[in-house]
């Protein structure tokens, strides 16, 4: 499983980004509402928390970048826990093993009674949307009219992956923050100090992140690491191992197996991209399966679709596709 962002201490997402909020505090003149744009995993949830601890009143540590907090600083612990008074985080509920499609309307409610009271043990209090754009209409018309009478003492950090989604009455009030894409050198360098992977494994990482840390991350566990070297395997092979296909499909119940085969779905459509992309103009045939792949992970958890029967479904079709092109 993947790390959280409340977990991470040390990866620095953007300078830039940090020092402007710190500017901002030290001015007075931090703004209410900071609507983080970026890439998905691009280290804007990261931020939020890195950001949240020293609003809540974490000790600083500088040697973790101009946000850096002490891991054991009680504050740190408390969000670490999910137990801080003075922080609400939105994200899209998990009930029944199964992760809700969007961010409810009954969730943003809980926003303006949070920020009716006053602090509880810090100066501000804090809320996280991760991420915005999973608000359903209703519950993105419920923050707004948060926004639209601005809490004293209260900041908000909403975590967008396409901004162009939200609602422009939300966007027009945040102060807007954009997350780059990190170049291959800096994510080389990111995977080979946090897992110690060898430098040549370490560029393939950074090759396949696509610019977000996050994602290299991701990438650089065991887990998923080896589910890219099984989708890399199907997509090569004359014929693919139906036996292990069947005992990797028995491993996809619970939320724990829910995320197993998101995993491999993911590694499968990247590795199906890159050949499609190899291929060039007589690629077409990969390229329309790269687009039915795509649209799978979605529609298996809209209509609750059978993952182990979704994973062969898939592998007949990289069958057939590889058979029609000879």
């Amino acid at each position: 499983m993947s790390e959280h962002p409340r977990d991470r201490f040390d990866l620095i997402p953007d300078a830039a980004a940090e020092a402007a909020a710190i500017d901002a505090k030290a001015r007075g003149r931090l703004h209410h509402a900071w609507l983080l744009c970026g890439v998905e995993g691009s280290g804007k949830a990261t931020f939020a928390y890195r950001a949240a601890r020293r609003l809540l009143g974490a000790a600083p540590d500088p040697s973790r970048g101009p946000l850096g907090a002490d891991p054991y600083d009680p504050v740190s612990r408390q969000i670490a826990a999910q137990s801080h008074p003075d922080l609400l985080v939105l994200e899209r509920a998990v009930e029944g093993g199964k992760t809700k499609k969007s961010i409810s309307v009954d969730q943003a409610r809980d926003l303006p009674e949070f920020f009716s009271k006053s602090p509880s043990q810090a100066h501000y209090r804090v809320a996280i949307i991760d991420a915005a754009d999973d608000l359903n209409l209703n519950a993105a018309n419920a923050l707004l009219k948060v926004l639209e009478e601005p809490p004293e003492r209260g900041v908000l950090f909403l975590v967008t992956h396409a901004p162009g989604r939200l609602l422009a009455t939300i966007r027009s009030r945040c102060r807007r923050l954009a997350f780059p894409v990190w170049p291959q050198h800096a994510l080389e360098e990111l995977v080979r100090d946090r897992t110690g992977v060898p430098s040549a494994e370490a560029a393939r990482i950074a090759a396949m992140a696509g610019g977000s840390p996050g994602q290299a991350l991701a990438l650089a566990s065991g887990a998923t690491l080896e589910a890219d070297q099984i989708a890399q395997a199907w997509v090569a092979a004359d014929q693919i191992d139906r036996a292990e296909a069947l005992s990797l499909a028995d491993k996809f119940r619970g939320t724990e197996g829910q995320e197993r085969f998101e995993t491999l779905m993911d590694r499968l459509i990247a590795a199906v991209k890159v050949r499609a992309l190899e291929e060039g103009a007589s690629g077409a045939k990969w390229a329309e399966l790269w687009t039915r792949l795509s649209e799978l992970p979605d529609r298996t958890a809209a209509i609750n679709l059978d993952r182990g029967d979704v994973l062969a479904g898939a592998l007949a079709d990289l069958q057939r596709t590889k058979a029609a092109r000879g």
